[in-house]
């Protein structure tokens, strides 16, 4: 069972075995609960938020979004996928992904983004305003994560 639901996060995030191990240990390392802390380091991470923004429909165009080098983060291009998105950081497309068909019918499909997140459609960028919180987080499955720190400790 705890295996399964580190497997379900992994498939989610898209992350690999030895990158999950380092968030764990990083968020083990925190004073929060460090199944929240799990969850809302991966939850910031710069294709997560390409993704929940709107930009892309699934993780893996979010993560060849970034890698591709489409992503602006505070103006500065930013091609690495797992990157932490910090509060009020502006993250906007460059000028070419703009005109993208899969970005715009993306846009088009994509539900609003989470109340942490802001989002400006004509303009195409948007900002982290804040953490997320645990009940914020929109996962497609139920996740518990106390299995997953059980799992890793």
């Amino acid at each position: 069972m705890r295996l399964l639901e580190k497997q379900k996060l992994r498939a989610i995030y898209g992350v690999g075995e030895r990158q999950m191990r380092t968030y764990y240990d990083r968020a083990s390392r925190h004073t929060a609960v460090t199944g929240e802390e799990l969850i809302r380091q991966l939850e910031t991470r710069l294709d997560t938020v390409v993704q929940r923004l709107g930009f892309a429909l699934t993780q893996r165009q979010a993560r060849q979004l970034v890698s591709h080098g489409h992503v602006r983060v505070n103006g500065r291009r930013v091609d690495v996928p797992s990157a932490q998105v910090k509060p009020e950081q502006t993250i906007e497309l460059s000028d070419k992904a703009r005109n993208f068909v899969y970005v715009r019918e993306a846009l088009e499909l994509s539900p609003d983004p989470p109340p942490y997140l802001y989002r400006n459609k004509d303009q195409l960028e948007g900002t982290l305003s804040r953490y997320p919180t645990r009940d914020e987080i929109p996962l497609p499955v139920p996740i518990d994560e106390r299995l997953i720190i059980e799992f890793y400790s």
